[in-house]
């Protein structure tokens, strides 16, 4: 009625469609109900979140970010709004085999067995080489992800896959950690640089073990492909790349400042990598001085 008042006068509008007038301009005066206003403000910020994840956040990261911000909420109405407001989240491709080996090369055996998360921190090291294409060519990156926090500690990005690209990775988490514990299993896929004699002796010379999964079984590495998944899903692909030094600088922010330090994890209870640190850190050490 409201709608067509400027055609049709509301005393005939009101007889056509059995309401009374009445009844009409008492609702013309309401304000909206508490119920309407909550619908309102929880659109404002499931958008607000969505626009804050660089659009990537799916319902349930955007069910955290409401919760946390204080909002009494279910997951079911979470996925309403967002599809009532056309949000998606980005989900990964499927994982393709890009590992290249060497007949001649040496593998130490598989320490890990796919348990990748012990439930301390420095136990397990994954490492992994990925693919960045740019038009200038191509770039290369290595990571270091500590698999119970699944923090990126160490990573290095080149225009090449020689070996050097993986010990600058070490070094970085090296570096990080610091004092670590007499054992630091590094596990890595059957690749030509992580079978090298450099890091073989790079590995002896830090105290760390090495491990390797099998050759082309992507689930023998899942964490490291996993990771890389998600940058190319929520970051790389969605972009263009003129340049190398450009992408480079990008990729390192996205990986300490986003991924690190922003981006909830659904294995760490939707909290980001470095706070779930902080928090297992702060568990040990009230354990600790209660004992």
């Amino acid at each position: 009625m409201h709608a067509e008042k400027s055609d049709f006068t509301i005393v005939r509008m009101s007889r056509l469609l059995g309401v009374s007038r009445s009844g009409y301009y008492a609702w013309t005066t309401r304000g909206p109900s508490p119920r309407a206003i909550r619908a309102m403000r929880i659109e404002q910020k499931v958008s607000w979140f969505h626009g804050e994840s660089d659009e990537v956040s799916g319902t349930p990261r955007i069910l955290a970010d409401l919760r946390e911000d204080g909002e009494i909420i279910s997951r079911k109405t979470v996925a309403k709004t967002m599809r009532k407001l056309g949000l998606r989240g980005v989900c990964p491709k499927r994982w393709k085999t890009t590992t290249i080996s060497d007949s001649n090369d040496t593998y130490p055996p598989d320490a890990v067995k796919r348990q990748w998360d012990t439930g301390v921190l420095n136990a397990v090291w994954i490492g992994d080489i990925t693919y960045l294409r740019t038009w200038e060519g191509w770039l290369y990156l290595a990571t270091v992800i500590d698999a119970h926090s699944r923090r990126v500690i160490g990573w290095a990005i080149a225009d090449h896959m020689r070996t050097d690209l993986v010990e600058g990775a070490l070094k970085m988490a090296i570096a990080l950690r610091g004092e670590r514990p007499d054992k630091v299993i590094f596990h890595a896929d059957r690749g030509t640089q992580y079978a090298s004699d450099q890091i073989t002796r790079f590995a002896a010379q830090n105290g760390i073990t090495r491990s390797m999964g099998r050759t082309g079984v992507c689930w023998d590495n899942a964490m490291a492909e996993s990771f890389f998944a998600t940058l190319k899903t929520e970051f790389y692909y969605r972009r263009v790349w003129p340049t190398k030094a450009g992408a480079s600088k990008a990729v390192g922010a996205w990986i300490e400042d986003r991924y690190n330090r922003r981006r909830r994890h659904s294995a760490l209870g939707q909290i980001s990598p470095v706070r779930f640190e902080l928090q297992h850190c702060n568990d040990t050490a009230a354990a600790l001085q209660a004992a």
